[in-house]
């Protein structure tokens, strides 16, 4: 029987058929083979014997969280408490391009800066989604479940950004426990602790623990750099041009004239400098 595992605890594999939950376990073949079984896999299982034979090709996987076959992004980024970081917001991005996730930006806690300093970050989006990312706020609800819909959704972002806050006001009956933000460390406290799948509006949202693993030595500086959208309206004189030191370099000249957002790019040399 093929079925989607929706939540890991321990070593209980709960998985989703025909919306019936099954309490399985993998075979002990899979340890010895390295594969670990990871929240959003769909999976061949027998119902009797409870037990997990076979994971099915994955769209994309991540290790930190473990989690697979994510459809779509919400970088929940708040404006303030935690601070706004556009170096976070690209490297979120990033690491979404990577593994052919689509991205939302969802703005929260816009009711607690000044109005000059919304005005400043709106103006910072629309660069954003002229490269084609969607870019919300946690009040447009509404626009938020019509994305979510018939789609695998994962919310990301810093902890205390109000991850948990926006799925519980999308759907009250998620109930899932909201931390407060620690004062003295300026950041928030982890309340979620397992990745669970829940179906939701014809769709999947996926609440995790955080994506932990931000850094890029294992991944290539050529797919780093394929990475960044607005590289690819730029065509450099040189072949492999890594927009990093080439004196004739099209994209630095870009940044250069304001075309391509100085931050934007600032990133890409720090991320394409930790790529292996």
């Amino acid at each position: 029987m093929q079925g989607q595992i929706v939540k890991i605890s321990s070593n209980r594999h709960i998985v989703e058929s025909n919306g019936i939950k099954y309490n399985t376990v993998p075979r002990g073949k899979f340890r010895k083979d390295k594969l670990i079984p990871k929240v959003g896999d769909y999976v061949l299982f027998d119902e009797k014997r409870l037990v997990i034979d076979e994971i099915l090709e994955r769209k994309n996987t991540f290790d930190r969280p473990m989690v697979s076959n994510i459809d779509q992004a919400f970088i929940v980024t708040s404006l303030v408490n935690p601070n706004f970081s556009l170096g976070l917001l690209d490297r979120l991005i990033t690491l979404m391009e990577l593994h052919n996730v689509s991205v939302v930006i969802c703005l929260t806690k816009i009711d607690l800066v000044l109005e000059d300093t919304y005005k400043e970050i709106k103006n910072l989006m629309k660069y954003y989604e002229k490269l084609g990312y969607k870019v919300v706020t946690n009040q447009d609800i509404d626009k938020i479940k019509e994305l979510i819909k018939n789609k695998t959704n994962v919310f990301v972002g810093q902890t205390g950004a109000g991850k948990s806050t926006l799925l519980n006001k999308l759907n009250p009956g998620f109930n899932l426990e909201v931390g407060e933000v620690s004062l003295a460390l300026g950041r928030g406290r982890h309340t979620t602790r397992n990745v669970t799948l829940y179906p939701f509006l014809d769709g999947k949202v996926m609440d995790t623990p955080g994506f932990s693993a931000l850094d890029f030595s294992s991944y290539k500086k050529e797919d780093i750099k394929n990475s960044f959208r607005e590289f690819s309206l730029y065509g450099c004189p040189f072949k492999d041009c890594s927009h990093t030191k080439e004196e004739e370099c099209i994209v630095k000249r870009a940044v250069k004239d304001k075309e391509i957002l100085e931050s934007r790019y600032n990133s890409y040399l720090k991320f394409y400098e930790e790529g292996r």
